[in-house]
C-alpha cells in the first residue's frame, strides 16, 4: 500500500511520516535518499537520524531508490521512502539529459512496487508547485520532473496527505490505486 505525504519544507512531513508508521508492522525500514556532500546537510541527516527509534532499520540509496525498495521490501514489515524530492535532485544531477518523462517513468515504477506491496510504504515528497517560477534552467527542470513525479505518486496512492505548518490534512485516504 503507497501512502503519500506531501507539504512545503519544515511542513512537519517526517515527523507525521514517522508517527504513521509508528502504528504499522514491524521491522520498520527508513530509506533514505539523502546525499551528505556537505557539513550542513551531514547534519541535517544525523538530525534526521536521532529523530528515527533505533529499532529502525536504514538503507541509504540517492539513486537507485526503486531497486533499493523492493529489496528493503523482502524484510520489511513498513517501509518510508524520504524523500523523492532529492532523490529527483539526486537523479538530474547525475544525467543533464534526464526530463519529465524519465523521472516520471521512475516515478511510476516506485508507485507500482509500493502500491503492490503488502506491506505499507510510506513516501515523503515536498510540494514545490506553490512557488513562483524558479529563475534558471536547472531548478525550473527540477521543479518540473518533481512536480510529474509528485502527481504519478499521488495517482497511485491509496492515501495521501499534505501537511501545512505541521497540520496534516488528508486530501485522499481509501482509493482504488492505478
Amino acid at each position: 500500500m503507497l501512502i503519500l505525504i506531501t507539504g512545503g519544507s519544515r511542513s512537519g512531513k517526517s515527523g507525521f511520516a514517522l508517527q504513521q508508521a509508528s502504528t504499522m508492522p514491524h521491522p520498520r525500514v527508513f530509506l533514505a535518499t539523502a546525499q551528505a556532500a556537505d557539513d550542513e546537510m551531514r547534519g541535517r541527516i544525523e538530525a534526521h537520524k536521532r529523530s528515527r527509534p533505533p529499532e529502525w532499520g536504514l538503507v541509504e540509496e540517492p539513486l537507485e531508490v526503486t531497486r533499493a525498495l523492493t529489496r528493503t521490501l523482502e524484510r520489511a514489515g513498513t517501509v518510508i521512502v524520504d524523500c523523492v524530492t532529492l532523490w529527483v535532485s539526486n537523479l538530474i544531477l547525475a544525467d543533464e539529459t534526464l526530463g519529465e518523462k524519465e523521472v516520471a517513468d521512475r516515478a511510476e515504477e516506485l508507485a507500482v512496487i509500493a502500491s503492490e506491496s503488502p506491506a505499507p510504504v510510506i513516501v515523503v515528497t515536498n510540494e514545490v508547485g506553490s512557488g513562483v517560477v524558479p529563475d534558471n534552467a536547472l531548478a525550473r527542470r527540477f521543479r518540473d520532473c518533481a512536480g510529474r513525479a509528485n502527481q504519478v505518486l499521488a495517482r497511485w496512492a491509496a492515501e495521501v496527505h499534505l501537511m501545512v505548518s505541521g497540520i496534516p490534512m488528508t486530501i485522499r485516504k481509501g482509493k482504488e490505486q492505478g
